[in-house]
């Protein structure tokens, strides 16, 4: 039971993730959240190839597993989500260079933190700190995402900011509980919290998807009418 639990929220993750990062990009030329997103679903998608041929820790698979981990973690759905966000916050438009460099940051990242995953956090001197700077990473992004929430709210997108607030709080608690809180109640291969994790994070890409697309159609209408932003008779 547990493991087809498991299988079933990595595909959720899978498929949210190939899904609306093409809506993303399709719709709205957002290439920063739309390429996110499908990395994010690359990541699944070796993570569950990985765990169907046997789960053997010298797999090539493996190592590639960490790679998109500590990408996403350190500047992935933390830098590029609140930038990607802004397009509709704050009607920031990066150019393609822009997009390329953050990408290529977020590759620099993932090569080089990759290698402290599975180090013993009490011994591992740097190991320690990485763990602490990915939880501060997801606490900094949360801080920007409640600021996405009042946004929401205040554009009368209600129920979008709700599921965005308790997705994110989901999120910051996976964040915290991946390097410095295991379940005591889980087995060797923490199949129970990957399982919690990979539904979360596969949740925070529709989520944030249907919000994103609230505060866009918020702004198209907003652009037809300048009139309903001062106030002023229409």
């Amino acid at each position: 039971m547990r493991e087809a639990l498991f299988l079933l929220a990595d595909l959720w993750m899978i498929f949210a993730g190939y899904f609306y990062g093409w809506k993303f990009i399709r719709r709205y030329g957002n290439y920063l959240l739309g390429l996110e997103w499908m990395v994010v679903a690359t990541s699944g998608s070796n993570f569950l190839l990985w765990s169907l041929l046997g789960g053997d820790t010298g797999s090539v698979l493996y190592d590639v597993a960490y790679f998109f981990d500590a990408f996403s973690r350190s500047v992935g759905i933390t830098f590029i989500l609140i930038m990607g966000l802004m397009k509709v916050t704050h009607r920031y438009k990066p150019s393609r260079r822009v997009d390329v460099a953050v990408f290529g940051c977020a590759i620099v990242a993932g090569l080089f933190l990759r290698q402290y995953h599975g180090a013993d956090l009490h011994t591992g001197g740097t190991a320690f700190w990485v763990a602490v700077f990915y939880v501060v990473a997801n606490l900094l992004t949360a801080v920007f995402l409640g600021y996405f929430v009042k946004r929401l709210w205040d554009a009368g997108a209600r129920w979008p900011a709700v599921w965005t607030g308790l997705v994110t709080a989901a999120g910051t608690t996976i964040a915290i509980t991946y390097d410095f809180s295991p379940l005591p109640f889980d087995d060797a291969n923490r199949t129970i919290f990957y399982t919690a994790a990979l539904a979360t994070w596969g949740t925070q890409g529709f989520v944030y998807f249907r919000a994103y697309r609230a505060l866009h159609e918020r702004n198209a209408a907003l652009d037809a009418n300048p009139a309903r932003a001062t106030g002023a008779p229409a």
